[in-house]
């Protein structure tokens, strides 16, 4: 991602097409569809390791149970890499195809009010619902390109790091409680979405703050 003025440059029908087919892709829309256009879903497209099952024990992945040390350590972050290369990917075909600029003038004036953060972190932002390694792959290359400052870039950390992958973890993990739960099932996804935007804001608030203490000093 090149930091330039995606803002000043026209965007076409295309780059606009990209941008909400990402948005499609990294929504978790089509992850239970049985249907062919499940394919364009990231947790699919994804997928996961095969298992080990030996007679009468539990299922396991390549890393097995028990792991400790630099070697557990190493095959967590062989698993880590295929969703981190292929969000990537997507989002350099995005932008080739004009979809960043198209989230930077579309979510820019949403963001900015929201959480103090451009709108070129939409993607990311969308991601995170979904796949904690795939957002922080993408806001690290916005970072590193410039593209997003040092206190915005702690900011969208903080709302992704609370209630990471939202709503991968909250629909497999938290499955187990539906049938004992007293409020309806969407009400704990709400109140988890909204706190996420709640701890960023309290952030940015403490940011603002020791930024005009700064400048009061100087």
């Amino acid at each position: 991602m090149k930091n330039t003025s995606p803002v000043q440059e026209k965007v076409s029908w295309i780059g606009y097409l990209a941008f909400f087919v990402t948005i499609i892709f990294f929504s978790g829309m089509f992850a239970k569809s049985s249907e062919w256009w499940r394919v364009f879903d990231f947790t699919v497209l994804n997928g996961s390791f095969g298992q080990i099952n030996a007679a009468g024990e539990k299922a396991l992945s390549f890393r097995g149970a028990g792991g400790t040390g630099a070697k557990d350590g190493f095959l967590f972050a062989l698993e880590l890499a295929p969703s981190v290369i292929l969000s990537l990917g997507i989002i350099s075909v995005t932008e080739g195809l004009g979809g960043l600029r198209a989230a930077q003038q579309l979510m820019t004036p949403i963001l900015r009010p929201l959480l103090g953060i451009p709108g070129i972190c939409s993607l990311a932002l969308i991601a995170n619902l979904q796949n904690t390694d795939a957002a922080a792959g993408m806001t690290k290359e916005l970072a590193e390109e410039g593209v997003i400052s040092e206190q915005e870039r702690a900011i969208f950390a903080t709302y992704q790091t609370s209630g990471s992958a939202i709503i991968t973890n909250y629909f497999s993990s938290a499955a187990a409680l539906f049938t004992t739960i007293t409020v309806p099932v969407i009400t704990p996804l709400a109140v988890i979405l909204v706190f996420k935007f709640i701890g960023a804001n309290l952030l940015r608030a403490w940011i603002a703050q020791i930024e005009r203490r700064q400048s009061g000093e100087a």
